[in-house]
């Protein structure tokens, strides 16, 4: 088809966004260019609330046809973690034909140059943005979800992220120029001369292999990376969060068709229930890169055995907090309660192990023994989700059987100082919502050991008994050497413990959050400013996002002659 969205036309329009995207990361200020407030929607094409929930209405029970090559099955199965199902089908590729139909259109875009990918790559997450309380409920009915924390992090959050990963590659693309000019004095002689181009070219084609819980905030980062710096992008989502995916994939091939690109440049890889395709595509010869984000077992086996990609990962970890003394104790408390309540625990940064002196802490109301301490923190967190409306609002729905499972375990591992209630919900009578439960373990016995040294994940966190300060640094350090941590965090008004749990989160390669008692918690990062995990220990070999994020998804391939 003619292109109807021209170069000058992107240019214009998204140049200034891009622009401002630099900055942000170059300061590392606060900025974004996505309303986080439901009521900013509704004008400019974008739709309001009640538009945004007819059109996700609409796509129950329907089939969401891409015009995918190779399409030879239709296949669905989601039901939402509220009870409903979703009745939505989706193209199953053959894949022989769908990758080199995939990878016929990359010449062009490697030719259009950084700056015109960069401007698509914007004008798709503006069409995202305009649909934003569409994909918010298409969010909330895979990942579990409350519709707020859906809205905000499966909309402008994730965005936020997409156009970060656009800035850093269009960053890394222009640090060397497109032409040079060469000369080397010879004396006597005439000097020697030549005319050098300079291209970057992608790798190949890139697999998304989607996740769960957060299949736009995490999906979007490698997605659009990836197609920012020339490759073509195929996603393959997780089974029970098909649909935010599949809508993205749906609006990027409608935008690369209308600036007269190839829509086959980003694709859809649906499977059968229990086909399990991640490992036969990850192995592909035309897969270059993988984006990642799941299980560690997973993880560990695409970067061992996809041998010929470029492999980013984000998998698990143990997030630790270290309490050891605090001037606002109540303000302590309800951060912590918040962090450990917020989306049932279900997040890759949410806190796990708490880490406080059997002897107690120091706080400005006088000192608090541990057991104080824990039942304090128990009684913050009953206080915040006491008010069921309040509870549902905050925690969302258990995302799938498993977490339930290890739920319903922590309570076996020892002394429970806040047990888990189930709670109703009146709008999804299905939905399963649980309050987090808070176990109490002894850091210095083998068998507590075991329990808190591994990945609970979902509302579980252990309030870890240590002898000392020095000691829970000491456990904090080994922590995040063996099972990696995406955050940390550290309460503490002394100096000297203070340095020491900087100097291991130095060491050890670990994100740091420092005496957060406002409107801040330590399992929220900001897209611009906020490095989301590392990529120097365990938990992730990548960072969200940094310019090692994006560098090596594409080469720079010289073409020199003489002047």
């Amino acid at each position: 088809m003619a292109a109807e969205l021209t170069a000058h036309q992107l240019i214009a329009q998204h140049r200034p966004t891009l622009d401002q995207a630099l900055e942000a990361i170059r300061t590392r200020a606060y900025w974004s260019p996505h309303p986080e407030h439901p009521k900013a929607y509704g004008e400019n094409g974008s739709l309001d609330a009640a538009a945004g929930k007819a059109a996700f209405d609409a796509l129950l029970g329907s089939r969401l046809d891409l015009g995918q090559p190779g399409t030879d099955d239709w296949v669905g199965g989601e039901t939402s973690p509220y009870g409903i199902e979703l009745g939505v089908t989706y193209p199953h590729a053959d894949v022989d034909t769908l990758l080199p139909a995939m990878r016929a259109g990359q010449r062009a875009w490697r030719d259009a140059g950084a700056e015109m990918r960069a401007v698509v790559c914007l004008e798709i997450l503006k069409r995202i943005s305009d649909r934003t309380h569409e994909f918010a409920h298409a969010v909330m009915h895979t990942s579990g979800q409350a519709f707020m924390m859906a809205f905000q992090a499966g909309g402008p959050h994730a965005q936020d992220r997409g156009l970060e990963a656009v800035a850093y590659a269009y960053v890394e693309q222009v640090r060397t120029p497109d032409n040079a000019e060469w000369t080397k004095p010879q004396g006597k002689r005439d000097p020697l001369a030549l005319t050098k181009r300079f291209t970057p070219v992608p790798r190949g084609v890139a697999l998304v292999i989607g996740c769960n819980t957060f299949p736009t905030w995490n999906g979007y980062p490698g997605l659009f990376a990836s197609l920012a710096t020339g490759n073509a992008v195929l996603v393959k989502p997780h089974p029970r969060a098909v649909l935010p995916l599949a809508l993205t994939v749906q609006v990027a091939r409608e935008v690369l068709a209308e600036a007269g690109f190839d829509a086959n440049l980003v694709a859809l890889a649906a499977e059968r229930a229990g086909e399990g395709i991640a490992k036969t595509l990850a192995t592909r010869p035309e897969i270059r890169i993988i984006d990642y984000t799941g299980s560690t077992a997973f993880g560990d086996w695409l970067e061992a055995n996809a041998r010929q990609a470029q492999v980013y990962t984000e998998k698990a970890g143990v997030n630790t907090v270290l309490v050891e003394s605090t001037d606002n104790y109540k303000g302590m408390l309800s951060n912590l309660a918040f962090s450990l309540s917020l989306y049932s625990g279900q997040m890759c940064t949410t806190p796990q192990n708490l880490l406080i002196p059997r002897d107690g802490i120091r706080t400005e109301e006088g000192p608090r023994s541990y057991d104080e301490v824990v039942a304090d923190l128990a009684k913050s967190v009953g206080g915040l989700l006491g008010d069921d409306a309040r509870a549902n609002g905050l925690l969302g729905a258990i995302v799938n059987p498993d977490v339930k499972a290890r739920l319903e375990a922590a309570a076996g591992l020892g002394e429970v100082a806040l047990a888990s209630r189930e709670i109703a919900n009146a709008e999804f009578p299905d939905a399963v919502v649980r309050t987090p439960v808070i176990v109490k373990l002894d850091g210095a016995k083998p068998d507590d050991q075991a329990a808190f040294m591994n990945e609970c994940f979902g509302p579980v966190s252990f309030a870890v008994a240590v002898d000392s300060a020095a000691d829970a640094v000491a456990l904090l350090r080994r922590t995040i050497s063996s099972k990696g941590a995406m955050t940390v965090g550290a309460y503490t008004t002394s100096e000297e413990v203070e340095e020491a749990v900087q100097e291991a989160c130095l060491e050890e390669c670990a994100q740091l959050s420092l005496n957060l008692t406002g409107g801040v918690y330590v399992n929220q990062t900001a897209a611009f400013s906020d490095f989301h995990g590392s990529g120097g220990n365990p938990a992730a070999n990548a960072a969200l996002c940094d310019g090692a994020f994006v560098a090596n998804r594409f080469r720079v391939v010289e073409v020199r002659r003489e002047a």
